[in-house]
């Protein structure tokens, strides 16, 4: 996992509300919960690194279900 989060996704939690950067830090699990509780990243930081996972994630999630679908047309 990266040490530091794309600006990109760093300005997009710059724009989120208070409980949408809440759910976010809600949903933090592993390393990145583990370098957050022990103050290597501030909570920005961990919010932007979580985005950036959760889109990552999706889009795999997007690529599956496109697989599944097209073989499900074949049948």
């Amino acid at each position: 996992m990266k040490l530091c989060p794309d600006e990109s996704y760093l300005e997009r939690a710059k724009n989120l509300t208070a409980e949408e950067s809440e759910r976010l830090l809600s949903r933090m699990r592993g390393k990145l919960e583990r370098r957050f509780e022990t103050s290597k990243l501030t909570p920005l930081e961990a919010i932007a690194m979580q985005l950036e996972r959760e889109d990552k994630t999706l889009a795999e999630w997007r690529e599956r279900f496109a697989e599944i679908k097209q073989k499900d047309k074949k049948k």
